[in-house]
């Protein structure tokens, strides 16, 4: 266990404002507040679908943007500091952050659960602040050293991954099974990387953007579809018959939140599988409840990750089971957070990260031998 001090650096952040503007302001440096506590210069940090509809929108259900707030929460960096309690971890870590943090204490933590926990303290989820900054402070259990073959670039890719972890792993076992994953972005792509490593013997990339697809194989995926804007009923038979799935899929995983999508997976299952809902869309959409209860289909709610997911991401990773490149199509920097933004809202590429500021990209973008 190493302490040092936190380098009186001013710490810039790219704020949202309600409304929908932007500003880069001079915050505060983060201090340590407890003795388990570790203070980390962000590296970079990729944007996800939220960070910009909470941009957009300004709010995503019950969470609304009515203060300033600091978005992004998919980052990794480099431990300046840590607490008198922290072992394990030493200034110079290169970490991928976990960007939540639940009380621990509740009936959700003790059960394992702490992702449906009430008191969660989620990075870019208002009223929380997150990771577009010079300084981020997280739990040291919050933190996951990096493989020597994962970028800090690449890292930030992790956070995403443990959602894919988590979908698959309550979807069941995967061995020898046939997976249909709905949406070829960076979370869908991602469920096909994972559903490969874990044994599916069948997978196939449902989207409406061929040059999506076009990558898909390179994630894990043994087929691609693509949806055509023909009736539910018609994508699943169609769907089936290109795969050669005569009865159904034994999962499905839709990480789109499009009210097609979950009509084409439901209909494309076989009787006794297992539906994961992954992706938001709508709040309230129209799904063939019927079909859910003639074929006795299992369907299930995903929310962010629990425990050991991001753990097991981890070992996907340094075992090679798993390779992140090439999904990463945009990079800016932090004097470029709005363009990111833009960039991602028109869906340019598969995705994009920001780099922190003042951060030598170089140094983002190399393995640490």
């Amino acid at each position: 266990m190493t302490t040092a001090k936190t380098a009186q650096a001013a710490n810039q952040a790219f704020v949202l404002h309600p409304g929908g503007s932007f500003t880069f302001e001079d915050r505060s440096t983060p201090t340590l507040q407890s003795d388990r506590d570790v203070i980390v210069q962000v590296i970079a940090t990729g944007l996800c679908g939220s960070d910009v509809h909470y941009w957009q929108h300004g709010r995503i259900g019950p969470y609304v943007v009515q203060d300033p707030i600091i978005l992004g929460h998919e980052s990794t960096g480099i431990v300046v500091e840590c607490g008198s309690s922290v072992e394990g971890f030493t200034t110079g870590d290169r970490v991928a952050l976990e960007p939540g943090a639940a009380c621990n204490t509740c009936h959700r933590c003790r059960a394992g659960r702490y992702n449906l926990c009430r008191d969660m303290r989620f990075a870019a989820t208002p009223p929380y602040d997150g990771t577009l900054s010079t300084y981020y402070r997280v739990p040291a259990e919050c933190c996951y050293k990096l493989p020597p073959h994962v970028s800090l670039r690449n890292g930030t890719l992790i956070e995403p991954l443990s959602v894919a972890v988590h979908s698959c792993q309550l979807a069941g076992a995967m061995q020898e099974k046939s997976v249909v994953i709905f949406g070829a972005g960076p979370v869908g792509l991602l469920c096909c990387a994972v559903a490969r490593a874990f044994g599916a013997s069948t997978v196939v990339a449902v989207d409406v953007v061929q040059a999506r697809l076009d990558s898909a194989q390179k994630y894990g995926a043994t087929h691609v579809y693509q949806m055509s804007t023909n009736s539910p009923d018609q994508n699943a038979a169609d769907l089936l018959t290109t795969v050669g799935l005569a009865t159904g899929a034994d999962i499905v995983l839709d990480a789109t939140g499009a009210e097609p999508c979950l009509n084409c997976g439901i209909l494309a299952l076989a009787p006794g599988g297992t539906f994961v809902q992954v992706g938001l869309g709508k709040p309230n959409i129209s799904i063939p409840v019927g079909q859910i209860c003639d074929k006795e289909v299992v369907f299930k709610g995903s929310f962010r990750y629990g425990p050991g997911d991001f753990q097991l991401a981890m070992g996907l990773l340094n075992s090679r089971r798993i390779n992140l490149d090439g999904l990463i199509t945009h990079e800016f920097s932090f004097s470029q957070a709005k363009e990111a933004f833009e960039n991602v809202a028109g869906r340019t590429g598969i995705k994009s990260v920001i780099f922190g500021p003042g951060v030598d990209e170089n140094l983002a973008r190399a393995e640490h031998r």
